[in-house]
């Protein structure tokens, strides 16, 4: 498995902490692992945040016996990449992990459940160009679980769902193994990933912390991105919890199936589903086939990626033509209220 030429390795990334990265060199013999930073020259031709080295990626590295630090020039190219927003005004794209084939939203089933939350993952999950699937977690401490699988399912639609608890993970384990796949888990903190990592690898691998009972919100077990390795060699990745979650949208449609097959009945091609004549999707909410909540979300995270491509001005004068219509329409009708006050226009 080692490949060299000259001086080069290739290595997957397996950790990452800050500009320091921990990675696997192919080896038939050992699987060595070296600290390793990108080199000035790869620095310097970097463009986006999208071309950093991300835990799951194929690097091509230089390491001497006599440096503690292998440096890493290039990234492979990739089949896949979990990316997300981050939050604040910059709205930076922010890789996660590269080079997977599943991705496993991850949720409990206490009061973290929130199926709006859900739909923002797997919208994030489908945007990477790998398989989502769904974990619940906790099914131990939940007694409305066919409630929440079928509101689930409504949403989830075909894709693997698999129920855990803090014994059950047998059929994920064996899904796991069957054959070997890279798989990155995401969720908010507190769902259980690390247990869950734990369980799979037999071993206590990841740190865990207690949930809040008042409010089942969890701590940050996990502070880094990292990769383990189960005995059929499917590859597991750990990513910290996720408090909020901004989306780059690109496969919305896919998260939204439903939405966007209703929206190609409306009468108008450009129809903005507020209220326009032969609008689907507004029969279809009146008539019960669609939830106004699950539009108003599918709505919200449009307008989120909207705002990512906006000025800040741009974004306030947007948010204050939907609430009160365009400033000329709103100009004209405090026009109109002032001199109504002056008496003018009376009969």
């Amino acid at each position: 498995m080692l490949e060299k030429s000259s001086t080069t390795f290739f290595a997957t990334v397996v950790s990452q902490n800050h500009d320091l990265y921990t990675v696997a060199k192919h080896h038939a013999l050992a699987n060595d692992v070296l600290l390793a930073k990108i080199s000035g020259q790869f620095a310097y031709n970097i463009s986006t945040s999208l071309s950093y080295p991300v835990v799951g990626d194929i690097v091509a590295i230089t390491h001497s016996p006599f440096d503690k630090i292998a440096i890493i020039h290039r990234v492979c190219p990739r089949k896949s990449l979990l990316s997300r927003v981050t939050s604040g005004s910059s709205h930076t794209v922010q890789p996660i992990a590269a080079n997977i084939d599943i991705v496993f939203v991850t949720t409990s089933l206490d009061q973290n459940f929130n199926l709006s939350r859900i739909e923002r993952y797997l919208s994030v999950a489908w945007e990477s160009g790998a398989q989502p699937a769904i974990i619940l977690t906790k099914a131990d401490l939940v007694v409305d679980l066919e409630n929440k699988m079928a509101a689930l399912k409504q949403i989830a639609k075909s894709l693997p769902i698999f129920v855990t608890d803090s014994h059950e993970f047998a059929s994920l384990k064996h899904f796991l193994l069957a054959q070997p796949q890279t798989v990155v888990f995401i969720g908010s903190s507190g769902v259980g990933k690390s247990t869950l990592i734990n369980n799979l690898l037999g071993y206590e691998a990841m740190q865990t912390k207690q949930v809040r009972m008042r409010d089942h919100k969890g701590k940050h077990a996990t502070t880094h991105r990292q990769l383990f390795q189960l005995e059929n060699g499917s590859q597991i990745i750990d990513t910290p919890g996720m408090r909020e979650l901004q989306i780059d949208v690109g496969n919305t449609e896919e998260t939204f199936e439903d939405i966007a097959l209703l929206a190609q009945n409306c009468r108008y091609k450009n129809c903005q589903h507020h209220g326009e004549p032969d609008c689907a999707i507004f029969s279809a909410i009146a008539s019960g086939r669609l939830s106004q909540k699950r539009f108003d979300n599918y709505q919200k995270i449009l307008r989120e990626n909207k705002y990512t491509q906006m000025s800040a001005s741009e974004i306030a004068e947007d948010k204050f033509n939907r609430y009160f219509g365009s400033k000329s329409e709103a100009k004209r009708v405090r026009n109109l209220k002032k001199n109504r006050q002056k008496g003018y226009g009376r009969f």
